[in-house]
């Protein structure tokens, strides 16, 4: 049985033993065509036919194959899941999540603060980082993430907590900028950024590119926390979220850009964690996850 796995096992023996997608779904945590899927998965790789529904039926029927598989897993595989189940209870849970630096750095302490107040048990494990996140949500490195990124993935839903707006800033040694049009103002003065791929980047380099010569960069980073140090440095301009902007910085000056668009702030989860009472609890804190800095 190549490429076969445990979850692909197991809810094809929990749909067996409870009758229906809908019961192995709700058992598990994720959707009916998740659970639906796995069985399917399960029966290409044995090259079998496992399971029987007929359209609208709310059970399954097993075929001979699956009745035969489901009889030679259950000696051993209930009582391993009810192991299982035991050890994880008595586990202190953990939530993996996956954010941007900044988002970690200037937002998220007081959501972890409300969010330890009512689960102190559970421990948070952030992972600083704006690439490859629904990538490591799928392969179970990350069980949610926090991103400006959309990924469109059925697997990892994501919901809209907050949007932003960005700003720009320049070191205050170069003086006001003109009032109006500011980008001719800005043209051959080195730009701070993000790395490539970044959202920001993208939208930056957009906004300020006047005519079809490529745009002069003279330093790329990793993230906001880190551009706006460039910039306070005296190395260039940038743009980046208004929520970086503290009020207090002495050495910067700042431009609202009303013209650029508001920037969104997505929440998503592993599918089978929509409705994990953490996951769920975390997801209603970040909404507005920007407000408190923004008043």
């Amino acid at each position: 049985m190549r490429e076969a796995n445990l979850t692909l096992i197991q809810t094809f023996f929990i749909v067996a033993r409870d009758g229906s997608y809908s019961a192995a779904a709700r058992k598990l945590g994720m959707s009916y065509q998740s659970a639906a899927n796995h069985v399917r998965r399960l029966e290409q790789l044995l090259g079998e036919r496992l399971v029987v529904s007929e359209q609208g039926a709310k059970t399954v029927a097993l075929t001979p194959r699956g009745r035969s598989l489901y009889k030679l897993l259950l000696p051993e595989l209930d009582t391993m899941l009810a192991r299982l189940d035991r050890t994880l209870q008595k586990e202190r849970p953990v939530l993996r999540v996956g954010l941007p630096q900044a988002i970690f750095f200037y937002l998220m302490p007081p959501i972890l603060a409300q969010f330890r107040a009512l689960f102190p048990q559970v421990e948070i494990i952030a992972f600083e980082r704006d690439t490859a996140l629904p990538e490591m949500i799928r392969d179970g490195s990350l069980d949610l993430c926090i991103t400006e990124r959309y990924f469109g993935d059925p697997n990892v839903p994501q919901h809209l907590v907050c949007t932003y707006r960005p700003a720009l800033v320049l070191p205050r040694d170069w003086g006001a900028p003109p009032h109006g049009e500011i980008r001719p103002w800005l043209k051959g003065r080195p730009f701070v950024t993000y790395e490539p791929g970044q959202l920001l980047r993208n939208l930056a380099i957009d906004y300020l590119q006047t005519d079809d010569a490529e745009m002069e960069i003279a330093i790329s980073t990793s993230g906001s926390s880190s551009v706006k140090r460039c910039v306070e440095a005296g190395l260039g301009y940038a743009i980046i979220p208004a929520w970086c902007i503290e009020g207090t910085e002495t050495t910067i000056s700042t431009v609202d850009l009303p013209e650029l668009p508001e920037i969104p702030i997505y929440f998503g989860e592993a599918s089978f964690l929509a409705r994990n009472p953490y996951v769920t609890a975390l997801r209603q804190l970040c909404v507005g996850l920007t407000s408190a800095i923004d008043a």
